[in-house]
């Protein structure tokens, strides 16, 4: 193998080693340290320095206690089902609503299809934060949402919408969208016109065929625009933090007040490993599913 083929296939693993392991290595030794007035505030349980005979002096001065913490403490398993929650749920919903705009990108004129493409990851072209900030003035009790709606004399009193899951979930609908457009647009251009024709002409209902044909030949696209959407919006912090209440728990905030708040960095960073652990299943899940497809 030449030298230059070498660097070509060690360049990922070197970016992982780097951007992901080291990191997650650093995480998980502040995870079994115990938290200290110090800077930074924690007792480190062990040195890298000390290479691997070290680490095995060290095993018994190791505290499990951050990950006791988070299994003892409700806080966390409710905040851990309330991720799970509001994520799922806005990955449903973002689903409803970018299938039918994809189908629609993929049955418009080929030469509106580039513009259709540009006009949904047009929101990219904005700061991330100053869209959500948008959200606020949109959704708060005297915002544009209200004022127009009483406007019209559709409402009597302000809707109560700023600082509540509902706000949370329409913030994040609208940030992942476009993650959930683009895979299925993908997906849904890819297929064949021909296998629709030959539905209808065996007497197919357009319903019928939408759920036997079009849905199954997309499936990939759905699944991948799932992740893209369920995976981030799971560790969201940004979104409840500006958009939610106080009562609005997730994991990223939970995380946040540890950190920053509390000043507890291992068992910040326990929250941390068990937000991994949780973001590891739907993607090995996705990879079981994909090594299957491609051994069938």
């Amino acid at each position: 193998m030449s030298l230059l083929r070498r660097l070509i296939l060690g360049f990922p693993a070197l970016w992982l080693l780097l951007f992901f392991l080291a990191p997650f290595a650093l995480v998980a030794r502040i995870s079994l340290s115990r938290p200290a007035i110090a800077q930074p505030p924690y007792e480190p349980a062990f040195f890298f320095s000390d290479g691997i005979a070290g680490l095995s002096e060290k095993l018994q001065s190791l505290s499990l206690d951050a990950y006791a913490l988070i299994f003892d403490d409700n806080l966390y398993l409710a905040a851990c089902l309330s991720s799970l929650r509001l994520a799922a749920m806005a990955t449903v919903m973002t689903l409803i609503i970018a299938f039918p705009l994809a189908h629609a990108m993929t049955r418009a004129p080929a030469r509106w299809r580039p513009a259709l493409v540009l006009l949904a990851i047009a929101p990219f072209w904005t700061s991330f934060l100053i869209r959500i900030y948008a959200w606020i003035m949109i959704l708060k009790d005297e915002g544009l949402l209200n004022n127009a709606l009483m406007s019209l004399h559709l409402i009597d009193a302000p809707l109560s919408i700023f600082a509540s899951e509902t706000a949370v979930l329409i913030g994040i609908v609208y940030s992942y969208l476009p993650f959930m457009i683009l895979p299925l647009y993908t997906a849904l251009d890819r297929q064949d016109p021909t296998l629709l024709e030959a539905a209808a002409d065996l007497g197919a209902t357009p319903l019928r065929t939408f759920w036997r044909i079009t849905v199954p030949l997309a499936w990939s696209g759905i699944v991948a625009g799932a992740l893209l959407v369920f995976i981030p919006a799971l560790g969201e912090f940004v979104i409840p933090d500006l958009l939610g209440g106080s009562d609005t728990l997730m994991i990223g905030r939970i995380l946040w007040n540890e950190f920053f708040e509390n000043r507890d960095w291992p068992a910040a960073s326990a929250v941390a490993i068990v937000l991994l652990l949780m973001l590891l299943v739907p993607i090995l899940w996705h990879e079981r599913m994909q090594l299957k497809d491609r051994e069938s």
